[in-house]
């Protein structure tokens, strides 16, 4: 079948389900945030809003990522606009996070180019010349009780702040972004004092923490795809080195549909409330990775590129190497 004609058929845009996803994701955000401010001395309401303001953390990322693609509302400055609103609350600056993500879609898949990438991968290759230093820096950045809390307490609250190429994409707009998140911040202690504070804080850290398993999980599993021009297939690389996450609908639609990764690296002007519909109206013959949970928590122990298998793999035994080292 012609899949690039199937997936256009899905880029169209409708301004009243974008809004549905908006107004209602930031709806939820709020009501979520102020339920367990005031229960914040029953476990059994706070819990559970705590969990429900995280998920509508995730989800408010992943819609400030449609409107970085101008996939969510009809126009470009509709997005644009909706992108710098939303930014604060995701702590994200909007115009520098939309050009890294764009680099990141250029290379997908591209060993030469794998600094923009969410998650950096070492190859099996560089992991057998590295010394000791390197290795234990990468066993730490790679472990997931390492990555996941610190990851989203360093990327989120801290490299945000200036992210890579701020000079290049906008600092004045990082300053801004900055500003707004300390006057929102200051506003919420205003409101319910530490105790808001400590609420926001940890539920946003679990925000971060759902937003890191998924950024991982959206690239790295065993037989994704990793290659180098003039050899890279592009459209390969989009498909298969990319995953769909088979949780169930109800998950889906909390994480705003970017568990359907791979349709989206394939046509990114699909807007995440198409995505679901267009993968799984797929015909019989277009034969699509789906991963279960299962899988998803097993591919949290991979961790290198076999360029020789050419699949994801976990650190080899003690005294064990599969590939020569780097050669200058």
């Amino acid at each position: 079948m012609d899949l690039r004609a199937h997936t256009r058929a899905y880029a169209v845009k409708d301004n009243g389900w974008a809004l549905v996803n908006y107004l209602g994701t930031f709806a939820v955000y709020f009501a979520s945030l102020a339920i367990g401010i005031i229960y914040v001395q029953h476990w059994y309401i706070l819990a559970p809003a705590v969990i429900v303001h995280a998920f509508a953390a995730v989800r408010m990322y992943v819609l400030q990522h449609d409107l970085g693609h101008h996939a969510l509302f009809e126009t470009r400055r509709q997005n644009e606009i909706a992108g710098h609103i939303i930014s604060p609350f995701t702590f994200a600056p909007h115009e520098v996070m939309k050009q890294n993500h764009n680099l990141h879609h250029s290379y997908v898949g591209n060993l030469d180019h794998r600094e923009t990438t969410e998650i950096y991968t070492m190859t099996l290759r560089e992991w057998n010349a590295a010394g000791f230093w390197e290795r234990l820096f990468y066993r730490l950045y790679r472990n997931p009780f390492m990555l996941m809390p610190l990851g989203a307490l360093y990327t989120y609250f801290f490299r945000y702040r200036w992210p890579k190429n701020t000079m290049k994409f906008g600092a004045m707009g990082v300053i801004l972004h900055n500003l707004a998140i300390l006057v929102a911040v200051g506003l919420l202690y205003m409101v319910a004092g530490w105790t808001g504070l400590a609420v926001w804080f940890g539920a946003s850290m679990l925000g971060g923490m759902i937003g890191v398993f998924l950024v991982y999980l959206q690239h790295n599993f065993e037989d994704t795809y990793w290659d180098r021009r003039p050899d890279l297939n592009p459209q390969v690389a989009a498909l298969q080195g990319s995953s769909c996450l088979d949780f169930g609908w109800f998950f889906d639609m909390a994480v705003a549909w970017i568990t359907l990764h791979d349709i989206h690296h394939y046509n990114a002007r699909i807007p995440c409330y198409r995505l679901r519909k267009c993968h799984y109206s797929l015909p019989e013959d277009v034969q699509l990775r789906r991963i279960k949970f299962p899988e998803a928590v097993a591919a949290l122990r991979l961790k290198l590129w076999d360029e020789e298998n050419n699949r994801l793999v976990p650190f080899p035994k003690a005294g064990r190497a599969r590939q020569a080292p780097l050669t200058a």
